[in-house]
């Protein structure tokens, strides 16, 4: 489904309103809500809306468990962490008990760190690691998490979380895989801006070819694939 918003200021509200409907349809239900959380600037913006005083109260922030799509290998500490920005936007100001996060561990060697990451999934999960939504950004490149267009991850079918080193930024990173991103009951991207324009037009419209546009891996099995998009970045969208 994709949402077309003007702005980005229309656009947060739609999207921190369908966390809290998922969030407590999913407490309902099953007591939790397991949530994946992206890096950059597009989320930070969310998250600080998330726990403003519209909406910090809407969320039973005690039974929702946090995790991470991708992570810089870099200290937690590192201002380039994506740990450290949800710390510092959404953790801290909702006093997030500590055993409802799950950093990825980037003290360890990068493989080690993934295979760890991986071993806390599988031991949170009952059966299948099925997150109840994952959010996902949107690089210029056509990247989402750290799946970056011509890397080895793009061809995993195994491991749920890998350790890549992306030439583009001289730099590991710690990504979820596009199978477990896949396994997902809900997933969201969270895209706005002119300079994501051609990006998604890639995505959406353009024949398969996930080396040059990885996002494209992303096809939830079963679950949903939601857009929230404002009208920059869908203007190259046909009949949008």
């Amino acid at each position: 489904m994709i949402r077309i918003f003007k702005n980005p200021e229309t656009l947060l509200p739609a999207l921190a309103d369908f966390i809290v409907s998922r969030s407590k349809a999913l407490i309902e239900q099953e007591g939790r809500f397991n949530l994946v959380l992206s890096g950059g600037s597009s989320p930070k913006r969310l998250y600080e809306l998330l726990a403003s005083t519209s909406y910090r109260n809407k969320i039973e922030w005690a039974r929702v468990f946090f995790f991470f799509g991708d992570e810089r290998y870099v200290p937690l500490d590192h201002k380039d962490s994506n740990f450290l920005m949800a710390k510092n936007t959404l953790f801290d100001s909702l006093k997030i008990p500590e055993d409802h996060v799950f950093p990825i561990d980037t003290s360890l060697p990068p493989a080690e760190s993934a295979a760890a990451y991986e071993k806390q999934i599988r031991g949170h999960f009952t059966n299948t690691c099925n997150f109840d939504l994952i959010l996902l950004g949107l690089g210029d490149n056509s990247h989402t998490a750290s799946l970056f267009p011509h890397t080895t991850v793009l061809h995993e079918k195994n491991a749920l979380v890998k350790e890549i080193f992306v030439k583009e930024v001289n730099m590991y990173r710690i990504t979820f895989t596009a199978p477990l991103i896949n396994l997902a009951h809900a997933i969201a991207f969270l895209v706005y801006g002119e300079s994501k324009a051609e990006a998604v037009h890639h995505i959406l419209e353009d024949s398969p070819n996930v080396e040059e546009y990885p996002a494209q891996l992303i096809k939830p099995e079963n679950g949903e694939l939601h857009w929230y998009l404002d009208t920059a970045a869908a203007a190259r969208i046909k009949d949008n």
